[in-house]
Parts: structure tokens; C-alpha cells; sequence
């Protein structure tokens, strides 16, 4: 057996941003790496120094893929406990799949470690829920295209038509756009927004209005990236009372741990 099946890379999304909000088995397997790549245009280098501090580092802000499958599989072939560490989870938005493939073709094992994506670290920021009773159980995560294109069918004009909550990335850059598209959907001039840049931070800024004045609100408060874009009705929920409460907790409501009370 050799090092590349002895050992395996652990990709670990090491969340929004603040350094806490790492899961357990997160910081442990930084805690043991001793060959760290981490996405340093992203990931707070407090955090590798925190839970890592005395692996080799490589930042792959300036790397390619080449570059960073060369580090990775050069580590592991050595027998050195290694990590690829990506902000917050490396499903969402992560490139990941495109270095498994380059592992797979080596013969290195891996296993993915999940982490708080921004859209839930924004959520927290509002104190929102996202899916509110007879307002939208759906919430669609999706960008606008840029450099990477977007297929056709997904067009934030295509998606905007199904009214749910949308949370957008990597296009506040382009948040005039991003609300002309939305405004061609189930969304009108009157329906909220709220930007959240650089959630959980300590630079956190939180910007809200309608589709009317976000971009606006957006450009004078200076947020040009790192930033999410959340639409859709639930944001208005607390100013103008619940439509409805979740069954979940109603006395009513009888289910396999609870007989409701009739009366």
C-alpha cells in the first residue's frame, strides 16, 4: 500500500469567515495537517494560523490548478497529512470537482469535510429565515453570469419566475443588472432585498431596502464584492406579521413525539 492510499486529502470548508464558525472536525483535521492549501483570497489566514499553525502553508490565490494538484499530491506522496481548505462550504461555488478529477487521475483518496456557506451565515446576520409557511418553502442559490456563464435556462430572469427566496452570489458588482433581470420575474419594484458583504466579519456590513433603491443603497455604501445578495418576501415577514406559523409547534398539531389538544 502506498502513501496516496494510505493517506487521504481532506477538502474542508472552513466557513463565512469567522474563524469560530468552522466545524469540529474541521479545526480538528487543520489541527493535524501538516501540508495546508488554503484559498487565501477568501479564507481568513488568522484562521490557518489559528488551527494549523505549524503546517507548511501554501496560499492558492496566485495558483493554478496545476499548482495546486502539484502541492497536494507531492504532500500526500510523502506521507504528509494534508488539506485543502476552502471558504465557507466547497460544494457551493467551490471548484472542487475539477481537482478531484486531477486526484482521481493520480489515484489519491480524498474525502470532503462540509462548512457554513454564506447564504446561511447571512441569514443569521437578518435573524431571517428563509423558508416561511405559505410565503415560500424554496430557496433558489444561484449567480448572475459573468466570466463563468450561466446555462440559459437558470438566467435570474428564468429563476426570478418561481418567486422564492433567492440568495445571489458573485454579483453585487452588478446589482443593476442583477435587479433588471429580477424585476422580470414574480418580483416587483416593492419586493425586499438585502446585501450582506463580508458576513461574519468583522468589517460585516448589511445594506436592505426593495428593488427599487438597492442598487442605489448598494453603490453608496461602497460594496463592490464579497457580498450576497438575499430577495424575496420573507425578508418582510417581521414588519408585516407571519402569514402563518409552522405546524411543527402548534398545540393542534399531533405527530409521532406529540398528541396535539384538541379544543
Amino acid at each position: 500500500m502506498n502513501a496516496a492510499t494510505e493517506n487521504r486529502i481532506a477538502f474542508v470548508g472552513a466557513g463565512p469567515g469567522d474563524a469560530e464558525l468552522i466545524t469540529v472536525k474541521g479545526a480538528r483535521l487543520l489541527g493535524e495537517a501538516e501540508v495546508v492549501v488554503y484559498a487565501g483570497s477568501l479564507v481568513d489566514r488568522e484562521l490557518v494560523r489559528t488551527y494549523a499553525a505549524n503546517a507548511q502553508v501554501f496560499d492558492s490565490a496566485g495558483m493554478t490548478l496545476e499548482e495546486t494538484t502539484s502541492a497536494l499530491s507531492e504532500a500526500v506522496f510523502a506521507g504528509k497529512k494534508t488539506v485543502r481548505l476552502h471558504t465557507g462550504d466547497p460544494s457551493i461555488y467551490g471548484a472542487i470537482q475539477e481537482q478531484m478529477v486531477e486526484l482521481d487521475r493520480l489515484g489519491i483518496g480524498y474525502e470532503v469535510v462540509p462548512g457554513v456557506t454564506s447564504a446561511f451565515a447571512a441569514a443569521a446576520t437578518l435573524k431571517q429565515e428563509l423558508t416561511l409557511p405559505e410565503v415560500t418553502q424554496t430557496v433558489i442559490i444561484t449567480r448572475l453570469a459573468g466570466r463563468t456563464p450561466v446555462p440559459e435556462r437558470e438566467t435570474l430572469a428564468r429563476t426570478a419566475g418561481i418567486g422564492a427566496t433567492m440568495v445571489i452570489y458573485l454579483s453585487v458588482a452588478m446589482i443593476e443588472q442583477v435587479v433588471a433581470e429580477l424585476l422580470q420575474g414574480a418580483y416587483t419594484e416593492q419586493t425586499p432585498v438585502a446585501v450582506v458583504a463580508r458576513a461574519t466579519w468583522p468589517d460585516e456590513q448589511v445594506v436592505e431596502g426593495t428593488l427599487a433603491d438597492i442598487a442605489a443603497r448598494v453603490k453608496e455604501a461602497g460594496i463592490g464584492k464579497q457580498a450576497l445578495i438575499v430577495v424575496g418576501d420573507v425578508l418582510s415577514a417581521r414588519r408585516e406579521g407571519l402569514k402563518a406559523k409552522s405546524l411543527l409547534y402548534d398545540k393542534g398539531f399531533s405527530h409521532e413525539f406529540r398528541d396535539g389538544i384538541v379544543g
